[in-house]
C-alpha cells in the first residue's frame, strides 16, 4: 500500500469509536501518525491507539470534549508538544440524541446539536489555525451528512447542527485558503462500524438499494479522509463529497 500519509500528523475527533475509529486505523495504514480524540471512552481509544500503532506509526490518546474551548486547546498543545506539529484535523465527534420528532425535542436537544456542528469547529479550527499558518499547510476534513440532500423528517436537530458545519467549511474554505489550508467536507450514508451486523436483512436490503449493491464499511470515510489529507487534493477546498454507495447525487450539494 502506498504510504500517501507518510510523516503526516493528524487529530480525529470521536476517534474512539464508530466512523471515527475506522478513519483513524485507515489514515495509519497510509503511514499518518494520530490522535485519537475522545470524551468517555477512554478504554476504546486506548484500544484504538494500539490499532493505529500496529501500523508503524505513532499514536496518542487525549481526552476534551470539543465543545469547550479550553479543553480543545490544551489537546492541540498537547499534540504539539509530542509531534510538533499538525497536518490535519478530521471534525468527526458527535454525541448525543439526534433524531427525534420536531415536537418531542428539547431545547438542549437542538443546543448540543448546535455545539457539536458548529462550535466544536469553531473550538478547533481557532486552535490548530496558527500552527497550520505558521507551517504554511493544513488540512481541515468536517464530517458532515447525506441527510443535508436529503431534508429527511424527524432530523431537525441533527441538521441544524450539521447545516451549520456546512456553512462554516465553505466560508473557512475561502478565508484560510491563502495561508495553504484546505477545509472540504465528507458526507458519509449509513456506513457499516462495529456495531453494525452486515449479514442482517436490514443491512443487506439496504445495500441491495444502492447503485453500488452493497453496505458500504466505515473504512471508506477513512479513504475520503485520505484523499483529502494528501497532496492529491492540494487543489481541492471547499468541496462536498458524499460517500453513499450512489444513494445522494450532488443536485443540490
Amino acid at each position: 500500500m502506498q504510504r500517501l500519509l507518510e510523516g503526516k500528523v493528524a487529530i480525529v475527533t470521536g476517534g474512539a469509536r464508530g466512523i471515527g475509529a475506522s478513519i483513524c486505523r485507515v489514515l495509519a495504514s497510509y503511514g499518518c501518525s494520530v490522535v485519537v480524540n475522545y470524551s468517555n471512552s477512554k478504554e476504546k481509544a486506548e484500544e484504538v491507539v494500539e490499532q493505529v500503532k500496529a501500523h508503524g506509526v505513532r499514536a496518542i490518546a487525549i481526552q476534551a470534549d470539543v465543545r469547550t474551548r479550553s479543553e480543545v486547546e490544551a489537546m492541540v498543545q498537547q499534540t504539539i508538544a509530542e509531534f510538533g506539529k499538525i497536518d490535519g484535523l478530521i471534525n468527526n465527534a458527535i454525541s448525543g440524541r439526534q433524531h427525534g420528532a420536531f415536537d418531542e425535542l428539547t431545547d438542549e436537544d437542538f443546543q448540543n446539536m448546535l455545539n457539536f456542528g458548529a462550535m466544536s469547529v469553531v473550538n478547533t479550527v481557532r486552535a490548530v489555525r496558527p500552527t497550520m499558518k505558521a507551517q504554511g499547510s493544513g488540512r481541515i476534513v468536517n464530517v458532515v451528512t447525506e441527510l443535508w440532500n436529503m431534508g429527511s423528517g424527524s432530523w431537525s436537530a441533527y441538521l441544524g447542527g450539521k447545516g451549520a458545519m456546512v456553512g462554516i467549511s465553505r466560508s473557512l474554505a475561502n478565508e484560510l485558503g491563502p495561508d495553504g489550508i484546505t477545509v472540504n467536507m465528507i458526507a458519509p450514508g449509513w456506513m457499516a462500524t462495529e456495531t453494525v451486523d452486515t449479514t442482517s436483512e436490514g443491512s443487506i436490503n439496504f445495500g441491495k438499494s444502492l447503485p453500488m449493491q452493497h453496505h458500504g464499511s466505515a473504512d471508506e470515510i477513512g479513504n475520503a479522509c485520505v484523499f483529502f489529507l494528501s497532496e492529491l487534493s492540494g487543489y481541492v477546498t471547499g468541496s462536498y463529497l458524499p460517500v453513499t454507495g450512489g444513494r445522494v447525487t450532488q443536485i443540490g450539494a
